[in-house]
């Protein structure tokens, strides 16, 4: 997901499209803080781990 975002606000700023660039920086945001919470050993949503 933080991936997926990163090449989503690349494309979003060498396109100059806006609407890429905001998903992008959501989608590296809630990466960011899915893999926070994954990594203190946290279940998320009645999981404890995402396959």
């Amino acid at each position: 997901m933080v991936i997926l975002g990163i090449i989503l606000v690349i494309l979003g700023a060498v396109l100059d499209i806006s609407i890429l660039y905001t998903i992008g920086i959501v989608l590296v945001l809630v990466g960011a803080i899915l893999w926070i919470l994954g990594s203190m050993d946290r279940g998320i949503g009645g999981r404890r781990h995402w396959f």
